[in-house]
């Protein structure tokens, strides 16, 4: 699983980095603050113990949120939790701070402690402060931000009131606005795991136990036979995950054929899936079928970071052309692609009628594309496609990290060693290429020819072209070594699981100091900052990190600058002009004995690369159907002047317009426009990615930027799902397992877009749903839940088309409230929220003040943030 770290780094980039209009809870840490990785993971921590916690029970680039308590005075006018009105756009802000209002006072020397003025505090004013990197001026008598960036502190009043270290003017209040933040952002994230649930919340957020298990299936009738084997594979490899710890968090599928392609089938639901692997057959083939690249760069596109992808087909690829965009996308997204190539080898007879042949260059293009992403290209005959299974199943093991991985495109000897540290298990050993032998050694000098299928070793699988070595586990310690003599190209890859693994990402510095992820390659020469995140506790220490070239013997050092247990800066000097992998090495210490520190090494399995030339655009994160949205890029080189061709598309097959090129000119930068334009009839909730590419057509030396944006039609609904409950029948014994206890609601979305689901988020009984027209024509969802007497609290959650949520609690437990004697209540809290309750029940709203009737049943409703379905059209779309 991956770390809470690597989750609020690589996941929620947009709220860790940002631009320094104001300065923020600081991203890295330079004392005893909290910075705000450290917020942003504590926040996520606390709620992924609960998420994770309720899962068991049930299976048996601007102002962000956390620097509202930083930058306002919420905190200092002794609030005590968040301000929720942020996260709820239908609730009206209220006592701000108006254009003439005096704020603040100067300042004693460096004490700012009372700068605040006491009829702001005593009237619960909120207000904010100014902050300006260029000019001074600011309203008079209003507050400053403060610190060294911000001119306007030094004008009266001086000083500041922001709270993001504990250096700040208000850094005495750092700690309590941290505080502050973590719980803030803790119920944004609450409202969001309504809106999508427990399992598709965990997916959101990066935790899942195993990868995303894609098929891209060329269907054409060429390859009939194969798609029989290649579908039992597929359905035999489903059924023994599901159920486990290694079921894949999500499946994709996608077929093509001579006719076209997809649709793209992206579910969790196992039993799903199989229904589309079994309605798989083969098809009259077309030309259609050679477009391969365009499939698999889509697949890319939709599925999520680090996925694993396997192809099958013995088509050659007619759109050589997108060569360069298929590496750019596995570079950002890090997923693995792995080729089953049927074709490549002399057919049998039975097979020589329908099957393609494919060139030599045909099979280079597959092969590197497949070394790029760290996967294999292996050879299979109808009669072998089957024992490919066992390569599959390793994909998509939990925990599964990469020791080596190298490729050789020249034939020569040579000799590979690696180091396998104690929490690794399960080692494998994969050799691919054609006419090679290879010896394995043990750290004790032990050794088996690679022609030995069971040795004192390990067991070695042949598949095609692929070597499968499965280490023993007593050859699981130390330093191996592998001596390799091939005729043509190879390539060698070591696997194992360990929960010691890291992520990285290249980071550039913004001014003030912070730091954000580049969205494409590194500047060529230039040097460069990785930053890098370590799973696997204290116990880890870093000693290297390296810059290994991917075809050769080449390495870069790093400098590494620690930034906490796990997290690390790691300045490279000079980005080199070749192909690379990030290698990291280091010791494991065991606190359980008093063994020495063990080695371990751990490698990318996907390359990386620089450029001369860099592409950057700041694009908003939604367009409109129907509406132009245009967007400007930059492209800057290291040299002065040249031609380069430009390209952008997207996987949705949109409208777009761009230049077909750019000069640099002699300042070695140039603008450029890409007009983007969703069909009107695009469905709100749609994501689309956008690539653009630029190239040298001297050097085809090439640079990307690949940006995610969602299709949302203008929202004007920001009121949640109401819940009345129509009727409770509880008659419940001492024994409560004796009996059972029913609760019948009525749920409607009034004049919004309708709701979309109803599900539980707590109770274990059994929910019915149907849906009826009112009188006054109102579609209500009539929800029925009935449960054990021993369940006795449940939580219906309700979500509308644009993912406002409304939440139903009902407990039959004793009431914690005082009730009075009698009557029926209608409750409306903001004006649109109606409960009525016959008989004796116990109602309380939050947002309401006193709801009082008879009874021993008590009835909560909440209102959730509106907007969630931009994340709804991330996991589903």
């Amino acid at each position: 699983m991956v770390s809470l770290v690597v989750v609020a780094v690589f996941l929620l980039q947009g709220t860790l980095f940002q631009l320094p209009q104001a300065e923020a809870f600081k991203i890295f840490p330079t004392d005893d603050s909290l910075t705000h990785q450290q917020i942003t993971e504590a926040a996520f921590l606390r709620k992924m113990v609960e998420v994770c916690r309720d899962v068991a029970t049930s299976q048996g680039n601007g102002f962000t949120l956390p620097d509202f308590y930083s930058h306002s005075n919420w905190v200092e006018l002794g609030s005590t939790a968040p301000f929720s009105t942020l996260i709820k756009p239908e609730l009206p802000l209220s006592n701000i701070a108006g254009p003439n209002t005096k704020t603040c006072r100067n300042c004693v020397g460096e004490d700012c402690s009372d700068n605040i003025l006491p009829d702001v505090l005593q009237q619960k004013t909120l207000t904010s402060g100014y902050f300006s990197l260029i000019f001074s001026s600011k309203p008079a008598g209003k507050c400053s931000h403060g610190g060294f960036f911000d001119r306007t502190s030094s004008r009266e009043p001086t000083g500041g009131i922001n709270k993001d270290d504990i250096s700040s003017y208000h850094g005495f209040l750092h700690f309590r606005a941290a505080e502050m933040a973590i719980n803030a952002t803790m119920e944004l994230l609450e409202d969001i795991r309504l809106a999508t649930g427990d399992q598709a919340f965990l997916r959101l957020m990066g935790l899942t136990q195993s990868s995303v298990l894609a098929f891209v299936f060329d269907i054409t009738d060429s390859l009939s036979q194969y798609i029989e084997v290649f579908k039992k594979v597929c359905l035999s490899i489903i059924d023994s995950r599901k159920g486990t710890s290694e079921e894949p968090s999500e499946y994709v599928l996608v077929p093509f054929n001579g006719q076209g392609s997809g649709p793209l089938i992206r579910t969790a639901n196992a039993d799903t899936f199989k229904e589309y692997i079994n309605s798989l057959s083969a098809s009259v083939a077309g030309n259609f079928s050679d477009m391969f690249l365009s499939e698999l760069l889509l697949t890319l596109t939709r599925v999520p970071p680090s996925s694993d992808i396997f192809v099958l087909t013995d088509a050659s690829a007619k759109d050589t052309e997108l060569k360069s965009s298929v590496k750019a996308m596995i570079e950002s997204t890090k997923s693995t692609v792995n080729f089953l190539l049927t074709s490549s080898l002399l057919p049998s007879e039975e097979d020589a009628s329908l099957s393609r042949s494919l060139s030599l260059s045909d099979i280079q293009l597959y092969r590197d594309l497949a070394h790029v992403s760290g996967g294999q290209t292996i050879d299979v005959t109808n009669t072998t496609l089957s024992q490919a299974n066992a390569v599959i199943s390793d994909a998509i093991t939990a925990d599964l990290v990469t020791v080596l991985q190298v490729e050789r495109s020249s034939a020569k000897a040579e000799n590979f060693s690696f180091v396998l540290d104690p929490s690794l298990s399960n080692t494998t050993v994969y050799i691919t290429g054609d006419s090679l032998v290879f010896t394995l050694y043990s750290p004790t000098g032990e050794s088996q020819s690679g022609s030995v299928a069971d040795g004192p070793l390990g067991s070695i699988l042949t598949v095609g072209n692929l070597k499968r070595v499965k280490l023993n586990s007593t050859s699981q310690t130390g330093e191996l070594k592998i001596s390799i003599d091939s005729t043509s190209s190879y390539s060698l890859k070591v696997t194992g699981q360990s929960s010691v693994n890291f992520l990285f990402n290249f980071v550039e510095r913004l001014e003030g100091g912070d730091f954000t992820p580049k969205a494409n390659r590194p500047f060529t020469g230039r040097n460069a900052t990785l930053f890098v995140s370590v799973t696997g506790g204290d116990s880890v220490t870093v000693t290297d990190v390296l810059l290994v070239e991917a075809s050769g013997s080449n390495v870069v050092n790093g400098t590494i600058k620690a930034l906490g247990a796990t997290d690390f800066l790691v300045n490279i000097d000079r980005i080199p002009e070749w192909p690379f992998v990030v290698q990291l090495k280091g010791l494991l210490n065991d606190s359980t004995t008093r063994s020495l520190p063990s080695r371990f090494q751990r490698q990318s399995p996907t390359q990386q690369q620089g450029s001369r030339f860099t592409i950057t655009a700041q694009p908003n994160s939604t367009i409109e159907p129907g509406t132009p949205f245009v967007l400007n890029f930059t492209l800057v080189t290291n040299a002065t002047g040249g031609s380069y061709t430009i390209r952008a598309r997207t996987d949705r097959s949109f409208s777009v317009s761009f230049p077909s090129s750019l000069n640099a000119g002699t300042e070695g930068s140039a603008q450029g426009t890409v007009t983007l334009t969703a069909p009107s009839n695009t469905e709100s909730g749609t994501d689309v990615t956008l690539t653009i590419e630029a190239e040298d057509p001297e050097s085809s030396d090439s640079n990307y930027v690949a940006l995610r944006f969602t299709v949302m039609t203008t929202v004007t609904d920001f009121s949640s799902p109401v819940c009345q409950v129509v009727s409770i029948k509880a008659d419940c014994p001492v024994e409560c397992s004796r009996a059972s206890w029913e609760l019948s609601t009525n749920l409607t979305d009034g004049n919004g877009t309708g709701i979309v689901g109803v599900s539980l988020s707590r109770g274990n009984g059994s929910l019915s749903l149907s849906n009826v027209m009112s009188a006054d024509g109102t579609n209500v969802t009539v929800a029925f839940y009935n449960a054990s007497c021993c369940s006795q609290e449940v939580e219906l959650v309700a979500v509308d088309r644009v993912g406002n949520v409304g939440t139903c609690f009902t407990s039959i437990k004793s009431p914690s409230t005082t009730v009075s004697p009698s009557g029926s209540t209608t409750v409306s809290p903001s004006g649109s929220t109606t409960v009525s309750l016959n008989g004796t029940t116990t109602v309380s709203l939050k947002g309401s003040t006193t709801v009082s009737l008879n009874g021993s049943y008590s009835v909560s409703f909440s209102m959730c943030v509106a907007l969630v379905g931009l994340l709804l059209s991330f996991l589903y779309g």
